[in-house]
């Protein structure tokens, strides 16, 4: 396999993973000589390496006992500690009060920069404001809210008070965020009045009445005239002679509920902790993304997706962060490299398919933006196949580090992903993360390596989920995560783990395709397929044949505008898979749609294609409020009432 990056000959000296390890040697006398041998003690020694993170990163008092319990679901982290993951944030290691910390870009308004004294002072306002509305810890905080600076000071300001904060991106219509929010019963609701989209004034008054409606343990809703420029949380950014205080809470107190996408029923509350969040965070950011002070560290995300709450947590680390809300495709694909050009960003993340579609586009961004800031690249969200690696290392940077990695909401973090100590090799994730003992099970609950199998996680990390809001028992987090392996995290990921470590992500294992016994990632099949020029998107499904036979493999092709599927496109299409793949990847049935099913998150929803196609109505298949487009579903309900036969046509 190709290597398109690999470490400076210094690096043990120039980056924040060499000083952890020095750090070790110096205090705990244990010297790692690979990476390969630091994650096997971080993964085998929990106690030993949470503990070192918490002693590295000199947070407040003695963690007391590390792991008390460390069954599966059920381990209990740091049962004697308390701390406040707001106050660890503002703590800004290594930054000056005048430094910009928080850079806010929008094409709603103009730029906004706080610096690291002004973030301070707004949370200081903001939590006297959340005090004067009478919100308590433990109570509820909903924000119908942009990725602004507004957004995580109201959440640093919320945590500074042990209550609770949730927030949904304002695209997200009112069935998506009240089957949200009616879970958990939020006191005080702050929404924007609307925001632009590019060009496009989205006016969203009507949904944030309609959501206040829907909540009656709504005490107050707040709407910022975000359309006209406001800046600040309204009332909340009120004067007040308040100090700025923490409480110091258990290390299990809930921080914030995320959510799981919600594409075939209620979608599922997840709550994180303080101390897990806290933890999780500083080791990534700074140990595998190698974020410190003077970095600018950038993720395009909305406040709807797991990774706005990763990157709000760099400052923590010392880093400040770039913000950005609107249209990244507005008025071009090459918006986002100029902004990484204008805000001096260090780390610049975002999507595989955000990747994938500038490769389509024939960008090249080196020549439209200086780069020469720019030190790492992350892509998540799907898997980046090889030829998207080339083209970031062709177009991008030659001397940037391409930080591919995968995980979920579910931890809030990524289980496997990058370090400055390991190559990039082309379309490879470059290692598990450190503390998460990532393993690949075959079907009977076996670790292989270098075969295809299921993603589990054998061993507890600290930001797995404290629970799902509502679920006393217990008994939907283990249905979630731990009926198919007891004791064992199945993530519902296909991967494979190479013989150096590396892993390959070929996607979701409740969406496999199984040919013959053998089982087909449906990645490669995307980067064959959505390779052609002909193709702008496409979604793959096999149906099984309940009497056991070979099934049905479906493709699903989005064409560019003006063409139409023909005989001599679908030859092409099965000409390119059979020779890039192999005959097994030839479908039974290509089709032409219009749209592609995809979360509000952007992610493909090849389950509920297939129920549809399998007889389950689309209203019970998918949970069309989570949909960014549930127009989508009608076509697979029409071919799903088509003959056999006809669906392979």
């Amino acid at each position: 396999m190709t290597v398109l990056w690999t470490p400076p000959a210094d690096v043990r000296q120039n980056s924040r993973i060499g000083a952890y390890l020095r750090f070790l040697q110096e205090r705990r006398g244990l010297d790692f000589a690979t990476y390969d041998d630091l994650w096997t003690w971080s993964t085998e020694d929990l106690p030993g390496f949470w503990s070192s993170i918490w002693e590295f990163f000199e947070l407040p008092g003695e963690p007391g006992t590390v792991l008390a319990n460390d069954a599966m679901p059920g381990a209990q982290w740091f049962p004697d500690a308390r701390l406040n993951y707001a106050e660890q944030v503002l703590r800004m290691p290594g930054i000056e009060p005048e430094t910009p910390v928080v850079l806010g870009y929008s094409q709603t308004r103009p730029a906004v920069t706080m610096t690291a004294e002004e973030l301070r002072e707004s949370v200081r306002l903001a939590r006297a404001g959340l005090k004067r509305l009478g919100v308590e810890p433990g109570d509820r905080v909903a924000a119908y809210l942009p990725n602004i600076p507004e957004t995580l000071v109201l959440l640093l300001a919320t945590a500074s008070l042990g209550a609770i904060f949730s927030s949904c991106a304002p695209e997200f219509g009112t069935r998506s965020v009240t089957d949200r929010w009616i879970q958990i019963s939020p006191k005080l609701l702050v929404a924007v009045d609307g925001y632009r989209y590019g060009d496009k004034v989205i006016d969203r008054r009507a949904e944030v009445a309609a959501i206040t409606d829907a909540l009656p343990s709504l005490e107050h809703t707040i709407l910022l005239s975000y359309v006209d420029g406001q800046t600040g949380l309204g009332p909340l950014s009120e004067p007040s002679l308040e100090a700025l205080e923490f409480s110091q809470v258990p290390f299990n107190q809930p921080l914030y509920v995320l959510y799981s996408s919600g594409t075939t029923g209620l979608p599922k509350p997840i709550v994180h902790g303080h101390g897990g969040i806290l933890l999780e965070h500083l080791k990534m950011l700074a140990l595998h993304h190698d974020l410190g002070p003077g970095d600018r560290f950038f993720w395009f995300s909305t406040t709807g997706w797991m990774m706005w709450n990763f990157l709000i947590s760099g400052p923590a680390v010392g880093a400040s962060i770039v913000m950005f809300d609107g249209n990244p495709g507005a008025p071009d694909l090459g918006m986002l490299w100029r902004l990484a050009e204008e805000s001096g960003m260090t780390y610049f993340g975002t999507s595989a398919p955000f990747l994938l579609a500038c490769r389509k586009e024939g960008l090249v961004p080196k020549d439209i933006a200086n780069l020469s800031r720019l030190k790492g690249l992350g892509s998540t969200g799907a898997p980046l196949p090889p030829e998207g690696f080339t083209w970031v290392y062709e177009n991008v940077s030659e001397t940037l580090q391409l930080q591919s990695l995968s995980g979920g909401t579910d931890v809030c973090t990524g289980f496997v992903g990058a370090s400055p100590l390991n190559p990039v090799y082309q379309g490879e994730i470059a290692a598990r993360c450190l503390g998460a003992k990532v393993e690949a099970y075959d079907p009977t609950g076996k670790p292989v390596i270098g075969e295809l199998g299921e993603l589990v996680i054998t061993a507890p990390m600290p930001s797995m989920p404290v629970g799902f809001w509502g679920d006393s028992d217990g008994s939907k987090m283990r249905e979630a995560y731990f009926d198919t392996f007891p004791g064992v995290w199945r993530h519902g990921d296909w991967i494979t783990i190479t013989e150096r470590g590396s892993c390959v992500i070929t996607g979701r294992s409740d969406a496999t395709l199984n040919r013959g016994g053998v089982r087909l990632g449906t990645s490669e099949f995307y980067s064959v397929v959505e390779g052609l020029p002909e193709v702008a998107d496409s979604v793959v499904v096999h149906l099984e044949d309940a009497e056991g036979g070979a099934g049905e493999l479906l493709l699903f092709v989005v064409l560019r505008d003006g063409l139409t599927l023909d005989g001599a496109l679908i030859k092409k299409i099965a000409t390119e898979l059979r020779t890039a793949l192999s005959p097994r990847h030839i479908p039974d049935g290509i089709h032409q749609v219009a749209a592609v099913p995809r979360t509000l998150s952007g992610k493909k929803l090849e389950v509920p294609v297939k129920r549809i196609l399998t007889g389950t109505p689309a209203d019970k298949a998918a949970a069309k409020g989570a949909l960014a487009n549930p127009e989508s579903l009608t076509a697979f309900e029409e071919l799903a009432k088509l003959p056999s036969q006809q669906q392979k046509s």
